[in-house]
This record gives structure tokens, sequence and C-alpha cells, in this order.
């Protein structure tokens, strides 16, 4: 079977897909709506950053972000569990606020639309 792209990338897309369905299953209390929007892994694969967007308050997104911190160890194992990789890389969560630009960024441009009309 040939791959026309690198293993990191195959590799971060599965991380993705996996952390996903382990944070659904935390049900922590106090943690936000989270979505996974990304990951990005170095290219010996020990080390990987994931992306999350909250939907909710500053004080849920805060407190996700709190929560999510502590939670890494546990994610992390879970994750090992469920992955056949000779190393399981270290996480770490950063807060994604792209969906917050683009909503703001809509928000504008439609603002734009009104004026003109």
């Amino acid at each position: 079977m040939v791959y026309s792209y690198k293993r990191s990338v195959r590799v971060a897309e599965l991380i993705q897909q996996e952390v996903s369905k382990i944070v659904q299953e935390l049900r922590a209390p106090g943690l936000g709506f989270i979505t996974i929007t990304g990951v990005k892994i170095t290219d010996d694969l020990k080390s990987a950053r994931i992306f999350y967007s909250v939907i909710g308050t500053e004080k849920e997104i805060t407190d996700s972000n709190t929560i999510l911190k502590d939670l890494t160890p546990e994610v992390r194992h879970r994750l090992a569990m469920r992955l056949n990789l000779k190393y399981t890389p270290t996480l770490v969560f950063e807060f994604d606020d792209t969906p917050t630009k683009a909503s703001r960024i809509f928000e504008i441009l439609e603002k734009i639309k009104k004026e003109e009309s």
C-alpha cells in the first residue's frame, strides 16, 4: 500500500479522531461543549498539540481549559490504549479561537452589507 502523505499527518488525523471520542467519554463536570479542531504533531511523533474550541461563555471556556489541562494525563493514557504506536506523544491542549474570529468577521461583513443597502 502506497501513501501519498507523511506518516505524521496520518497519525495526527487518527489522534484527532480518537481524542474527540475520549473527550466526549470523559463527561467531566464543568467541561463545556468541546470540538477538537486540529492536531499538529512533530515528525518524530513524540509531541502533539491538540487544538480545540468551546461553545459557551468566557467562564465556560476558561473552566474547560483548566479541566483539559488537568485531564491531559488521563487523555494520554486512554489514547495509548487505543493506538498502536511505539511511543504515545505528549499532549498539549491549545484553545483555538478561529471560530470566534470567523464569527466576528462574518458579523462585520454583514454590517457592511447592511450599510451599503
